[in-house]
């Protein structure tokens, strides 16, 4: 899920203007102050929204070049020179089409004035409605649960190769420097658990920006590197069929194949937050028409700068190229360029692991609420006077929760650190149902297309070849982590 919901933050500024009584008050007296007053408002009576082609597309940008990026290498290095950017581009044109259908959603019936779906959930609804609701729910939280986890191990690897490239430095490479994550799992876990006190994200925007800077910067720099390792070597490294079978075993072969395509696939989706991005567009023209235009900016951008990476990082490697670019210790020097790149892993993880909790916390807290509304324990806030900062509101259960919750992901994260395959179980668990499942439904069902049509076969092919696909990929991340397991002791792992 790239690095999705690096945009929600943008998302929660239209708040709800409650100007319609006033309106048919003063119609006989006004006239004018209630044209202007319709003039800052939208049709749904939100503030008006001033998003453009460029500001979607930025946001889709950075939502989707994230941590990605660095398995991208080890994924080609699978599949080989042919069938690696061929999945590509494969996974880029489904994303894109998948994205389209979605984009037609984000109004119900008409395209120009129909109702407006704030969010994936909300279109889910107001389309299919029903138990489909439900599990696209469990689906979405369950895949942001996952990526917190992906998360905080990304960020103690990157935390290691910081303090590894420099003992390797110090010690000229004699020294094998051998360490646990587990200390920096848990400095990264008591730092979110921090961070998540922040009650609520609208006012952040400016980390969206920053994380989008950070992932420019490490993924520059792992190209760079790339390109750099290859002029040394004078030649691309690499095969046409990618690592033989003399290397790995036949079946291993297979396996890893199929994990290529979830580490793929988890670099392109960006499904979940196409909605709440589009709401952020102004029209006309309609909103849909702009999006479309958007996403194949993005898309187009994000598969150019995809290929570069990973191609460059396999032919830097060949067949040794490692899961993770930067922190495979594929390069060693300059020490202090990678220590740069890693510090921005750091800080673009640190930011994108509130931005994917927050939808989390905000679910349960609403769902508590409702649930207990008369509870002392849920409700009350306690102001805490901040100097210089005015006060803070402290509220027990999001206190207490919100710390359980990191906990949780971090003691996960602990018990199976491996960067490769847990990426690709989230980008297989989310690509079908969420990238490909639900927007073909609603498309089907909101343009009333009849069974048994041409296109309406087209579109279940489609999403049926899609969902093999992410069964090959979940079985492969499953196989790799039950392969790790097998020389592995819990919470003593080392790199």
């Amino acid at each position: 899920m790239g690095e999705s919901a690096a945009t929600k933050n943008n998302q929660n500024h239209h708040h709800h203007h409650h100007h319609h009584q006033v309106r048919d008050m003063s119609i006989e007296i006004l006239p004018q102050s209630v044209s202007n007053c319709f003039d800052s408002f939208d049709d749904d009576g939100r503030l008006k929204r001033t998003g453009t082609l460029w500001t979607a597309s930025a946001h889709i940008i950075t939502a989707v070049i994230g941590s990605g990026v660095l398995s991208l290498a080890w994924a080609i290095a699978q599949l080989g020179w042919i069938a690696g950017p061929a999945v590509m581009f494969l996974f880029s044109f489904v994303s894109y089409y998948t994205s389209c259908l979605l984009s037609d959603c984000y109004r119900a019936g008409d395209p120009v004035s129909g109702k407006r779906n704030y969010t994936y959930m909300d279109s889910v609804r107001s389309i299919l409605g029903g138990a489909k609701v439900k599990a696209c729910g469990f689906i979405q939280y369950f895949n942001l649960f996952g990526i917190a986890i992906g998360y905080t191990i990304a960020a103690s690897i990157s935390m290691m190769a910081i303090k590894r490239s420099n003992c390797f430095h110090e010690s000229n490479g004699e020294n094998p420097c051998h360490m646990s994550s587990t200390p920096y799992m848990i400095m990264f876990g008591i730092t979110e658990i921090l961070l998540s006190q922040i009650p609520d994200f609208d006012q952040i925007w400016w980390l969206s920006i920053v994380a989008a800077v950070m992932s420019f910067t490490y993924s520059s720099i792992g190209l760079a590197l790339g390109i750099a390792q290859v002029a040394a070597n004078g030649s691309f490294k690499g095969s046409l069929t990618g690592i033989s079978v003399g290397a790995v075993t036949e079946t291993q072969k297979i396996w890893r194949s199929f994990q290529a395509l979830g580490d793929i696939a988890f670099a392109y989706s960006f499904s979940v937050i196409l909605i709440e991005i589009q709401d952020t567009v102004r029209s006309p023209p309609s909103e849909a028409k702009t999006m479309k235009k958007a996403t194949f900016l993005s898309t187009a951008v994000t598969t150019t700068f995809y290929m570069l990476c990973g191609c460059m990082g396999y032919a830097a490697f060949g067949d040794a190229a490692p899961g993770n670019l930067l922190t495979g210790f594929g390069f060693y020097n300059p020490f202090w360029l990678l220590d740069i790149a890693n510090a921005a892993i750091v800080i673009h993880l640190v930011g994108a692991y509130q931005v994917y909790c927050q939808p989390i916390f905000a679910f349960v807290e609403k769902q508590a609420a409702q649930r207990w509304p008369d509870s002392e324990f849920i409700a009350r806030e306690i102001k805490i006077p901040v100097p210089g900062l005015g006060q803070y509101n402290m509220n027990l259960f999001r206190l207490v929760w919100r710390t359980i919750f990191v906990t949780l992901t971090t003691v996960i994260s602990m018990l199976l650190p491996f960067f490769n395959d847990v990426v690709g179980i989230l980008g297989a668990l989310g690509f079908w149902p969420l990238t490909v499942y639900f927007p073909v439904e609603m498309y089907i069902k909101q343009k009333q297309i009849p069974r048994w049509s041409t296109r309406w076969l087209c579109l279940q092919v489609l999403s049926m070849a899609c969902l093999v696909i992410s069964i090959m990929a979940a079985a492969g991340s499953i196989a790799g982590v039950m392969l790790d397991l097998k020389s592995y002791q819990p919470f003593k792992t080392s790199y």
